[in-house]
């Protein structure tokens, strides 16, 4: 008895067979949508002093920031083949050389988060408007719409996890298949419950669903975590930026470990057995490409909060210096006055 869920065969990446719109697209929009729903119910719950019209510019230039930072990492720094290297064009065509639509399949979270900054510090500096505080509302908003894009990889059957003989585990069709005379491959094999016809077969184990786990984790909780403890504390601005690029960051870093790293990258950096195979768990000191922007993102996020608790103390300070030479002017008129009577 296989002990392991098969991936569901009814779902397909397209909409509607034959047609070129896909849930991945649509998972986007929805992402999108819930994030403009939340941003807009946080703005005014802050009283922000934006506008509507400038409010929709923000959000504008987030989403053409996010699509090409995202695009542009995905293929560029992603692709290990250097297929978009030669053929850059290819980039932003959503149409394969034989001239079939395949969409936009490679978009980097991390490129899509340097692009959002990019794209909307240059619009608020253009208006002349606070980066910080805008950038806060979205923090809080964002993770939410996170859980409908990896819901998106997940309807695609892409970005699966290592291979695991945990119950939790899953087999995608598309996923890699490993040979029957493995020792290796027999064993889990027999754990799971996945039958073995002969030597000659090529066996298709079990993955974690790793797109559901960055759903629930990254997605989900941390939306809840910023939601109900974050963005209600009356701190200095950027503190939900902060908080949300340590959050994203740490866990993201650890569901890592469950999920396989991109085609032909394996371990960028490899401090532990650099032999090892990707498709198995090796220990704790081989991390991927998204562990490492991982811990840029937590490195950044807490400078963040450092830099930004500082500059706040030092304006405190300065009100505060400024009020009380405010109020010892106060005093010194009242006494000339009184002198003068």
């Amino acid at each position: 008895m296989l002990a392991a869920v098969s991936f569901p065969a009814w779902l397909k990446p397209e909409i509607v067979p034959g047609l070129p719109f896909r849930w991945y697209g649509l998972m986007y929009v929805v992402a999108f949508a819930a994030t403009w729903y939340l941003s807009n119910y946080e703005s005014r719950r802050r009283a922000s002093p934006w506008t509507e019209d400038e409010s929709t510019g923000f959000f504008f230039w987030a989403i053409l920031g996010l699509l090409l930072g995202a695009r542009l990492f995905g293929t560029l720094v992603y692709d290990a083949t250097g297929y978009y290297w030669r053929k850059p064009w290819f980039v932003f065509w959503p149409f394969d050389e034989a001239g079939r639509f395949v969409g936009f399949q490679g978009m980097s979270f991390h490129g899509g988060f340097v692009g959002v900054i990019v794209a909307t510090l240059a619009y608020a500096r253009s208006r002349r408007l606070s980066w910080l505080a805008w950038a806060d509302v979205i923090a809080v908003s964002a993770p939410l719409g996170y859980t409908a894009g990896r819901l998106g990889n997940f309807i695609n059957g892409e970005l699966w996890g290592k291979v695991t003989a945990s119950p939790l585990g899953m087999v995608f069709p598309g996923a890699e298949r490993f040979s029957a005379r493995e020792a290796w491959v027999q064993e889990y094999a027999a754990r799971t419950g996945v039958p073995v016809a002969s030597m000659n077969d090529l066996v298709n184990l079990p993955r974690h669903p790793s797109q559901l786990y960055e759903a629930l984790f990254e997605g989900l909780l941390l939306w809840l975590v910023l939601w109900l403890l974050v963005r209600r504390r009356k701190a200095f601005p950027g503190f939900a930026v902060g908080c949300y690029a340590i959050g994203y960051g740490l866990v993201r870093f650890v569901i890592e470990y469950f999920r396989e790293p991109d085609a032909g990258m394996g371990y960028v950096l490899a401090l532990g057995d650099p032999a090892a195979p990707t498709y198995l768990y090796s220990g704790p000191w081989n991390f991927s490409m998204g562990q490492v922007l991982c811990l840029l993102m937590v490195a950044g996020g807490v400078l963040f909060l450092v830099f930004g608790a500082r500059a706040s103390r030092r304006r405190l300070a300065a009100e505060a210096a400024s009020a009380a030479a405010a109020q010892a002017a106060k005093t010194e008129t009242r006494k000339l006055k009184k002198k003068r009577k």
